[in-house]
């Protein structure tokens, strides 16, 4: 029986290198994927959290960031063969709930991942579901294809807010995913960018990025300094960490748009409701991607973004603690993991 190394959750706090049996198709619909590079996402670093900041099933292979190249078929499979590159939409749907039928798969009642509860990425070889792939060009390099999966998830939030080129925007945080906004947003002709974020490693890429300013709120009067560049404030405020929709509340324009993106299941913050009502605020929640793996890749190939400079490291999967440890320390934007 052949054999592959993955990285294997075993439960709060172990992630273990161990030789595995290679997987094989099971089902008409799956097919066997060489992986040519995985993404480590804060995710995953939650998962590995003791006690874990976000659940996860023990013995699943982690990653749901990752590209391959398909090396076979299951017999019902007709839209894709042996040779193709695909990026893999980790969110698998049932497509038969309530909400799979109003057109609303990313609130799908029977949703499972890749990655997170089934074998994901972080091995040499998987196998998935047809339905989950998506073809990618012969001539993208890997380490951008695995963008696809996060920055997915960007572009349906981004599609929420319709942002028109000229509007002042705030982001909160600049970890990947306020990164990718940041790009987005740039891309969309934003007329000011503000990124606030207390890492100076971070701050630098937010800069590279396309903010026009980022501030340090530790250092500095966040909302001061958005009423100084924004005199209304912020026609838009994404909060891409999770704990800070009392922050956006200061430093929003009236009638603009919050974005609540980032997620912490431990937080609850208390909010003044009437501010909302007499603003007339605009408060949208964005969750993982909705039919935006089309539009993303795209988006990667044209090479509109500058997302190598988001990539931090490229290490081999037996180099993964190194890579989780600096996602960890805050000393990582994108590491790339080839296995």
């Amino acid at each position: 029986m052949k054999k592959m190394l993955a990285a294997v959750f075993e439960g709060e706090g172990k992630l273990a290198l161990k030789e595995i049996p290679v997987p094989e198709i099971k089902t008409e619909d799956e097919v066997l994927l060489e992986v040519e590079a995985a993404g480590i996402c804060g995710t995953d670093v939650h998962i590995l959290e003791v006690p874990p900041g976000h659940p996860a099933t023990p013995g699943t292979i982690l990653s749901h960031e990752y590209v391959g190249r398909v090396l076979d078929v299951g017999k019902g499979v007709t839209r894709f063969k042996a040779g193709d590159r695909v990026v893999v939409d980790p969110n698998l749907k049932c497509g038969g709930c309530s909400y799979c039928k109003m057109g609303m798969p990313n609130m799908c009642e029977n949703m499972t991942t890749l990655g997170i509860f089934i074998d994901g990425g972080f091995a040499r070889y998987n196998a998935a579901p047809a339905k989950a792939l998506h073809p990618i060009s012969s001539e993208l390099p890997s380490e951008l294809a695995v963008f696809a999966e996060p920055l997915s998830c960007v572009v349906n939030a981004t599609q929420k807010l319709r942002l028109h080129p000229g509007k002042s925007v705030v982001v909160l945080g600049a970890g990947p995913i306020g990164l990718l906004f940041t790009q987005m947003f740039k891309a969309s002709g934003a007329g000011k960018i503000l990124v606030s974020e207390i890492s100076e490693y971070r701050a630098r890429f937010a800069q590279e990025s396309g903010a026009t300013r980022v501030i340090n709120p530790l250092k500095e009067d966040l909302e001061g300094v958005v009423k100084d560049e924004t005199p209304l404030g912020a026609d838009v405020v994404v909060d891409a960490v999770g704990v800070l929709f009392k922050v956006a509340m200061g430093i929003v324009r009236r009638g603009g748009q919050i974005l609540l993106f980032g997620q912490n299941y431990q937080v609850t913050t208390e909010i003044a409701q009437n501010d909302i009502t007499r603003n007339e605020l605009v408060i949208r929640g964005s969750f993982i991607a909705k039919f935006t793996f089309p539009p993303t890749i795209k988006i990667i190939e044209s090479r509109v973004l500058n997302l190598e400079k988001l990539i931090t490291h490229r290490l081999s999967l037996s180099e993964i603690h190194r890579g989780i440890e600096a996602m960890r320390n805050q000393k990582a934007i994108k590491v790339v993991i080839t296995p």
